[in-house]
């Protein structure tokens, strides 16, 4: 099912669920998908890999790779905090005869699309509610308060972009969000 060309782009406030819907659709074999794993600049957090959860490559390396066009998009999504989709990370997944998955931030995401255009589906997962986001961040006990607070101001703004998304998909229940993901990127897919 995999469709050379094609990618998805799942994007969401920190705390939204994008990383488990993500994580499930690739466990799905039929759907031929393979995780694009961004660059970034930051230390990895403990129990990251670097090639599986991000490539880690410094401030300097970003600036690097930004002066060489590696990059599909990137942004500066926090001081000093690069983010970033290499085009050799694409290119591979599309050799081994995969449709690229993205899960990324809001801002990365719409520059995405925008680059992929209809090669792209686009969606952006919607917490139920405001408070039911910054529990979710609460709970992951990964996050200082300042962070978490961060994070909060962040995802207002990124709230409000969710209409520039080809899809909304509220994560209301995270089953029946996977379900509708699952059968979104399906017919993505399937499309001609």
């Amino acid at each position: 099912m995999a469709a050379k060309g094609k990618c998805i782009i799942f994007s969401a406030p920190s705390g939204a669920g994008k990383t488990t819907i993500v994580r499930a659709l690739i466990n799905k074999p039929a759907l031929q998908l393979e995780f694009s794993v961004s660059a970034c600049s930051r230390e990895p957090r403990p129990n990251e890999v670097n090639g599986k959860d991000y490539y880690f490559i410094g401030i300097e390396g970003f600036k690097q790779q930004i002066e060489q066009d590696a990059f599909v998009e990137w942004e500066e999504v926090y001081t000093d905090h690069y983010y970033g989709t290499l085009r050799s990370e694409i290119e591979q997944i599309w050799e081994n005869g995969h449709t690229v998955i993205f899960d990324v931030d809001v801002d990365g995401g719409l520059n995405l699309k925008r680059f992929f255009g209809g090669n792209a589906l686009a969606v952006f997962v919607q917490p139920p509610s405001y408070d039911e986001l910054e529990k979710r961040l609460r709970y992951r006990s990964t996050e200082t308060e300042e962070k978490i607070q961060q994070r909060m101001a962040k995802a207002k703004t990124e709230l409000a972009k969710a209409a520039e998304f080809d899809v909304v998909l509220v994560n209301d229940t995270l089953e029946h969000a996977i379900d509708k993901a699952t059968e979104l990127v399906r017919e993505f897919l399937q499309a001609k």
